[in-house]
């Protein structure tokens, strides 16, 4: 099972940006964490993190089943894209894979603005406010995701 996590926008700078809302963690350590988690499950990862908007959809799009992707499911942090882009809602569409959207704090209790995802509907769940352990928790559901799709 080979499942890719996608990072949008200012993730890149984790550990440094924003500690009290991100935490302390880097997006290295996230990812090591996570490959660690993913051996448990038999599962690969690939991690890709841009800042550009059309980068990601490329990759979202790269992704599909019929593009010679071999990809089974997709954990996203959309970052600020997450509230307002509606292309990268019409790629996660498009591209039918499950896609977890995941956010180290807790959208739903921040600035009115974040408490909106216009990806949520199309995404087969959302995971938010648990830090870099939403990720983790991200991770199991989008193997659970595909594990029900092969049944």
């Amino acid at each position: 099972m080979n499942i890719l996590i996608i990072n949008g926008p200012n993730l890149n700078l984790l550990g440094e940006r924003e500690p009290g809302y991100y935490g302390s963690d880097t997006l290295a350590s996230i990812n090591a964490g996570l490959e660690e988690e993913a051996k448990k499950l038999g599962a690969t990862l690939e991690f890709y993190q841009s800042n550009h908007e059309g980068a990601i959809i490329d990759r979202l799009h790269a992704a599909r089943k019929n593009a010679n992707g071999n990809i089974d499911a997709i954990v996203l942090n959309a970052g600020a894209y997450t509230h307002y882009s509606y292309a990268i809602r019409d790629a996660i569409a498009a591209i039918k894979l499950p896609v977890v959207e995941v956010h180290l704090s807790n959208i739903h209790a921040r600035d009115a603005f974040r408490e909106t995802s216009v990806i949520a509907p199309v995404c087969v769940g959302q995971i938010s406010g648990f830090g870099s352990y939403s990720y983790t928790l991200g991770l199991y559901a989008a193997v659970n995701a595909v594990n029900k799709t092969a049944k």
